[in-house]
């Protein structure tokens, strides 16, 4: 993509809302810009990462066996009648009456109406396990949106549900999404903790939140350090085999790491003084099992190996897809800007040609542009007409990880400069060679 035919609206001064640096970075990059408060329009640059985290959880998802799906954004609120949910839920749900007088409702969560196409389809339990998802946008009126993405009204939200016959298979499947989520967090540059928390409105007793550490972050969390040591890496993983599961979610939740909401001083004073640490988190994701919470109400039966109509057991499991881009800046940004990690930027490799307009600068960048592009990544040329200083600023704000510089006397001699966003390490080397260079960073992913 050439910069000079992009639609990237960047602002040099901080804009007076945004109270924090995902927000404010956001603004500035032109990545979203707000309609209404907590409602936003996903510009070009915003869009492409929003899309890169949706295709790592779809990628991880189906890893998992899990099963795509979508359900609409508006639904029945005769559904949630019959779970006891309507009334319950609170003035965060936007309700709805279309023109008919039926009364409807902008989904915060999606629990009841996948209950409803489970029941109508399945009877055995010869058709278990079923974990089905979605990633769709959710509505929740919050009574004070702020913060940008982080905590907004409209958001995009993976959703999944797993039905399974007994208790212990739900179980297996509250552990294959931890596992899953695990991988997912990490192809994205992030360390999210699993942390023991509240099931709030969902309901149900097993339940982890995941969060990033940030001093933004909402929830005040309480840990014990040896669990920030923890990598999940490459391993394989056979999501099909409890025990292995079982072991991996018993690695990553054996050292101390609670919310405020659930944080049990007693246990923490347990752990050695140098490892106890408190800090801010934001919430990334969620698991929850909660039996027959919504099968029971909602007669979403099947008939067991002894012939007998049962309960499935369910349980859920949500990523915030647009909260984990306010999240990445959170975790990943410097005084000059985002520093996106390769998992989800939005263009692989910055492009700046220090002379546009001279021959030899113009056809090398080209060059540089059309090898990239040959070889799968996608780079970010900037052929505008502006001073190397602008160039760069804009290059560090929007936050690409990697940026090639072409200019006339690297030339002369052969030489292109490829700097890393992240460390700010310049290296000069030819054109083939720095193409090689991030080719095989990203090869790597």
């Amino acid at each position: 993509m050439r910069l000079s035919r992009y639609f990237l609206p960047v602002l040099k001064e901080n804009p007076a809302e945004a109270q924090i640096v995902s927000h404010r970075y956001m603004l500035r990059a032109g990545m979203i810009k707000q309609q209404q408060a907590g409602i936003y329009s996903w510009l070009p640059l915003g869009f492409k990462v929003l899309k890169r985290i949706e295709q790592i959880v779809h990628e991880e998802q189906i890893r998992a066996g899990h099963i795509p799906l979508l359900m609409p954004t508006l639904q029945p609120a005769d559904l949630w009648r019959e779970s006891g949910r309507y009334d319950a839920y609170g003035e965060e749900m936007l309700r709805i009456t279309d023109r008919h007088k039926r009364e409807m409702l902008y989904g915060p969560t999606n629990e009841e109406m996948i209950t409803d196409i489970f029941r109508s389809h399945v009877e055995s339990y010869k058709s278990l396990p079923l974990t089905l998802y979605h990633i769709q946008w959710k509505f929740r009126d919050e009574v004070r949106p702020r913060f940008g993405v982080m905590r907004g009204r409209e958001f995009l939200m993976k959703d999944g549900y797993n039905f399974d016959v007994d208790k212990p298979s739900a179980l297996h499947a509250y552990n294959r999404h931890m596992v899953s989520y695990l991988r997912t967090y990490e192809r994205m540059g992030l360390q999210a903790i699993p942390m023991r928390a509240d099931s709030g409105p969902i309901g149900g007793d097993d339940t982890h939140e995941f969060l990033v550490l940030a001093s933004t972050g909402e929830s005040e969390v309480f840990y014990d350090s040896a669990i920030t040591d923890l990598k999940f890496g490459d391993r394989t993983v056979d999501y099909d085999n409890w025990d292995e599961c079982a072991d991996i979610v018993k690695e990553w939740t054996t050292p101390y790491a609670r919310t405020d909401e659930t944080h049990d001083p007693a246990l923490f004073e347990a752990i050695p003084e140098a490892r106890r640490k408190t800090s801010r988190g934001i919430e990334v994701g969620q698991v929850f099992y909660f039996g027959t919470k919504y099968s029971e109400p909602m007669k979403a039966f099947v008939v067991n190996d002894k012939g007998e109509r049962v309960p499935v057991h369910m349980g859920s499991h949500g990523i915030g897809v647009s909260r984990l881009l306010g999240a990445i800046i959170e975790a990943s940004h410097d005084e000059k800007g985002i520093i996106w990690p390769e998992g989800v930027t939005p263009f692989h490799c910055g492009i700046v040609n220090l002379k546009q307009g001279d021959p030899a600068a113009d056809a090398a960048s080209a060059a540089l542009e059309a090898a990239l592009i040959a070889k799968g990544l996608d780079p970010l040329y900037d052929d505008r007409d502006e001073r190397a200083g602008a160039k760069f600023a804009t290059m560090d704000l929007i936050g690409l990880p990697w940026r090639i510089t072409v200019g006339p006397r690297g030339l002369a001699a052969g030489k292109v400069e490829l700097t890393s966003r992240r460390t700010g390490i310049s290296e000069e080397m030819s054109p083939d060679d720095a193409v090689a260079k991030v080719v095989g960073i990203y090869a790597g992913l």
